[in-house]
Formats: structure tokens, C-alpha cells, sequence
């Protein structure tokens, strides 16, 4: 069972993009805060920081998709049973 995205157990849950715009946005706010500190450290984190960014912006994306795609060709998510799977 999941903690935090919607499943029939757990209807109340988030989707897998808002999730990661949520993460995404706590690491913007984050990296905002070092962008002036010039220590090697801070940099270091800064330049991982923003390739996490870039990756979590890919990964929305294809939670977007994989939204749309079973909106299309199932409709909206019901309680009872998935629309894939078992």
C-alpha cells in the first residue's frame, strides 16, 4: 500500500505529478537560499540541486502523460477496481 498517492485504499491521496511539483517547488525554494554563497560545498549542491530540478520537470511530464493517457482511454479513476492491472 502507498502513503501518499491515490489508491482504492487510500482515495484521499495525491496524484504522482502533484507530488513531485510539491518536491520540485520545496528544492526551488531551497536552492534559491545558497545561490549567492560562493563555497565550493554550496556550489556543489546548487549544480545537483539543479539537475534534480531538471529530472523531477521530466518526471512530471511523464506523470502527466501516463494520466492522460489512461484518462483517455478509461475515463476518470473510479473506486472498486484499477483501470490497469490487478
Amino acid at each position: 500500500m502507498t502513503h501518499f498517492l491515490v489508491t482504492d485504499d487510500n482515495p484521499d491521496g495525491y496524484k504522482l505529478e502533484d507530488m513531485l511539483k510539491l518536491i520540485r517547488k520545496d528544492i526551488l525554494l531551497r536552492t534559491t537560499k545558497i545561490m549567492e554563497d560562493d563555497r565550493p560545498e554550496a556550489q556543489t549542491v546548487l549544480d545537483n540541486n539543479v539537475k534534480i530540478l531538471g529530472l523531477l520537470s521530466e518526471a512530471i511530464a511523464a506523470a502527466e502523460n501516463s494520466t492522460s493517457v489512461l484518462q483517455k482511454s478509461f475515463g476518470r479513476s473510479r473506486s472498486g477496481s484499477p483501470r490497469i492491472g490487478v
